[in-house]
């Protein structure tokens, strides 16, 4: 019995070797398994199906901002349209304050450690003792009946007292209050910024009302917790939305002011009129309007009412601190309010740049997207975040109080200007999953940022997008890398691997395997077929394979499935030439070559100390072959290669007296991810040529090495792999041929990084230069 055991269990191993074995692990295969199956609710082209659908959520609320106690009141009315096939029992909402209430698990899951030089700040951070979270004071019927509702940490659901069937709708109610967190001592994606000067806040609100899931045929309800870094799945609504304020604030958000005459005076009115139409951005408040008004705090209040149509969240600030200026942006027919909000701290650097970069975004994205279609875009300055709403984003870039600053800054705020204001595109019009991929909105947002930037300014400062800047996390420890295509929340290295690699991977394909043309057409088609509407990545891959006829299957794999990375190394390289076969020309080259070779030791060792060999002492032991030389042509030679030369084809006669080189060159994939050959060839005459192989090349063999000779009427003095850096290539020694030492580099002294920025030190520069002219004259 235990050897019939023994058997079965050998069996059932070799099988499962056997199914290993036979598993299809080529780099091109397509990806079948790894997408979902179309439907009619999404095509296999990567379109919507003809019977997509999605749901609505209309909002309508009253918000009360308590400036005292930093507090935010509100009440909304939900009208929830069922678009889809299905009846639904109960309705799931997203409660994302909740994840800074005292017993969130974003707390508790929070890796933490101490060692003894720990500071007094450190230990702090061990202690969370804020009371945050939604206070649900009620969720009722419009009729005002009780519902019935279960919280679940940042999630709540509703159970309807009736079902809502497919094509129905459903209006309820909730009243709710929560306390604002100070963004500079817990942070936060939204809160307040305290200014002790004059006893100021600045708040940027988000998150602040319960919302709706996504409900849809690929999660169904997407309920997964909020716990900080997956952001957030909406569905798109109308909103009318009253924020109730302290009436010296002035308060900036998403939709269209309704109410312009009760809010704002005649003066702010008329400029802001004025701006629509002006060439740059125009002050509707000034600074010296503005530090008036930050002086005072007034007590009564203002009701600023502002609608906004077919978007999928709302955000806004409030401060009597705002600066404020807009300029009007044609697009079509169209005039788009691009804005910008700002307390004096921020100037010169947002007076300057701010609202250029709004208008810069728009129209840059537009011309690779649509036609922005909402009626503003505003810029809200908050220090060290950056956060993107319909309509309104909050971003960093604070000059020093002596008004100089950094290039970091300078072009830190610039780009996270051009980042935040983009994601109106991505996720906000086509509005993905952030909940499950961050990098379907974050990596393609920081790709078009990457465009934008470098027509904001030639060799602006890029961060990600660069193929040359992903190589250090590429080649990284791959325990501590994750794929693409990995949940927000579980992902190693959130900003390399969410915004870097995947911006990159979309720029190479750009400029590297697909062309600019290929793939701005497919990029636009799918941001066109996608608007307003809830893509997956399949929907993405499909239609960038589909709208320009290229297989990307290979790419998609490699770039988003895996963490191989890029390391092709030229491994050998032979030059040949086809022999003439003309013995005057053979021969003599042989005798060049035998006299330029090198002589060997014994040789030159024995021309001293034999002093006379045999048949230099003995004539008769010389023959035939003493005097023969196998360089010396004859008439019979030059009549066999006549015969030979006279027997070829006309065509074959131009190919021998041509004078080809032949280049066998042997590349090797070290890395793992299969790329195309990007090939730089120097010749002997100083002109180059640039040679660029499909990927395809590794079809067969794409775990080994692909060999491919390249006939060239000149000599090669040197060939470069990856010359022009697009590949992403991590080890750059092994990319040229003939070998071509790398230089290292290292440090000989730790420098001491200075304080100054290079305007405060060129500002010193300038007072010394003065005060020794100065010292001269006397």
């Amino acid at each position: 019995m235990n050897q019939l055991k023994t058997l079965v269990l050998l069996l059932l191993i070799s099988t499962s070797l056997m199914a290993q074995d036979n598993t299809n692990t080529n780099k091109f295969r397509q990806l079948g398994q790894e997408l979902p199956t179309p439907n009619v609710y999404r095509a296999a082209s990567g379109a919507p199906g003809h019977e997509y659908w999605q749901q609505q959520a209309d909002y309508v609320m009253d918000i009360e901002l308590d400036d005292e106690n930093q507090r935010i009141y509100g009440e909304e009315t939900i009208t929830y349209h069922n678009n889809s096939p299905d009846d639904l029992k109960y309705l799931w909402l997203q409660l994302d304050q909740n994840m800074r209430a005292k017993d969130s698990d974003s707390h508790k899951i929070r890796a933490t450690s101490i060692d003894e030089d720990a500071s007094m700040r450190d230990i702090k951070r061990l202690f969370f003792d804020f009371d945050g979270g939604f206070k649900i004071d009620y969720v009722k019927t419009t009729g005002g009946a009780d519902l019935s509702y279960t919280i679940n940490k940042t999630m709540m659901r509703i159970d309807l007292p009736t079902t809502l069937k497919s094509g129905g709708k459903y209006s309820f109610k909730i009243k709710w209050w929560y306390n604002v967190n100070d963004r500079m001592k817990i942070g936060g994606r939204s809160g307040y910024e305290y200014f002790s000067e004059n006893d100021n806040y600045l708040y940027t609100i988000a998150q602040f009302f319960p919302r709706m899931c996504v409900y849809d045929e690929v999660n169904g309800w997407q309920n997964k917790q909020f716990l900080g870094r997956g952001e957030f799945a909406l569905a798109f609504g109308d909103y009318k939305v009253n924020i109730t304020v302290p009436s010296d604030h002035v308060v900036a958000s998403t939709g269209v002011l309704q109410n312009p005459w009760s809010v704002l005076t005649a003066e702010q009115r008329k400029r802001l009129e004025q701006s629509k139409t002006a060439d740059e951005p125009l002050m509707v408040i000034t600074e010296d309007e503005a530090r008036e008004n930050e002086k005072t705090k007034e007590k009564g209040q203002k009701t600023w009412t502002f609608h906004a149509k077919n978007v999928r969240d709302f955000g806004w600030a409030s401060s009597r601190k705002f600066i404020w200026d807009a300029q009007g942006v044609k697009q079509g027919d169209r005039t788009i309010m691009a804005m910008s909000y700002y307390p004096k701290e921020g100037n010169p650097l947002w007076e300057k740049y701010s609202t250029k970069a709004v208008v810069h975004t728009l129209n840059v994205y537009s011309r690779h997207t649509f036609d922005y279609p909402y009626p503003v875009a505003i810029s809200v300055s908050a220090k060290r975040i950056g956060m993107e709403y319909p309509m309104i984003c909050f971003n960093f870039g604070r000059p020093e109080s002596d008004g100089t600053y950094s290039a970091r800054t300078k072009y830190g705020m610039i780009g996270v200007i051009i980042h935040e204001v983009g994601h109106n595109y991505f996720p906000m019009i086509v509005n993905t999953d952030e909940r499950q991929w961050t990098w379907m909105d974050e990596g393609m947002n920081s790709f078009l940022q990457y465009i934008t930037e470098q027509e904001w300014e030639r060799d602006y400062p890029s961060r990600r997008g660069p193929p040359e800047n992903i190589v250090y996390y590429m080649k990284g420890d791959k325990s501590r890398i994750s794929p693409i295509m990995t949940n927000s929340e579980s992902i190693f290295q959130f900003g390399n691997n969410a915004y870097g690699k995947p911006a990159t991977a979309l720029n190479i394909l750009r400029e590297t395997v697909m062309g600019r043309e290929l793939f701005d057409h497919a990029f636009k088609e799918y941001s066109q077929r996608w608007m307003f509407k809830h893509p997956s990545p399949a929907d993405f891959f499909r239609t960038m394979e589909d709208a320009s006829g290229t297989d990307l299957d290979w790419f998609w794999r490699g770039w988003f499935y895996t963490t191989d990375h890029v390391d092709i190394a030229i491994e050998n390289v032979k030059w040949m030439q086809l022999g003439s076969q003309n013995p005057d020309e053979t021969r003599e080259i042989s005798k060049l070559e035998k006299e330029a070779g090198p002589t060997s030791i014994t040789k030159l060792r024995n021309a001293k100390s034999v002093k006379q060999t045999v048949t230099e002492r003995d004539s008769s032991t010389i023959d035939f072959y003493n005097n023969f030389t196998p360089y010396d042509v004859n008439a019979l030679d030059r009549k066999e290669y006549e015969q030979f030369y006279n027997s070829l084809a006309a065509d074959e006669r131009e190919l021998l007296d041509a004078g080809y080189h032949f280049y066998e060159v042997t590349f090797k994939n070290v890395g793992g991810l299969v790329m195309p050959l990007i090939l730089e060839f120097e010749y002997m005459d100083g002109t180059e040529e640039v040679i660029r192989i499909p990927a395809e090349i590794w079809r067969m063999l794409p775990h080994e090495s692909v060999t491919k000779v390249f006939p060239t009427k000149k000599e090669v003095r040197s060939i470069t792999l990856d010359p022009f850096l697009e590949l992403a290539d991590t080890d750059k020694s092994n990319n040229y041929w003939p070998p071509r030492p790398q230089p290292s580099r290292f440090e000989l002294f730790k420098q001491q990084r200075s304080r100054e920025n290079p305007m405060q030190r060129d500002r010193r520069a300038k007072e010394v230069e003065k005060a020794g002219k100065g010292a001269g004259g006397n």
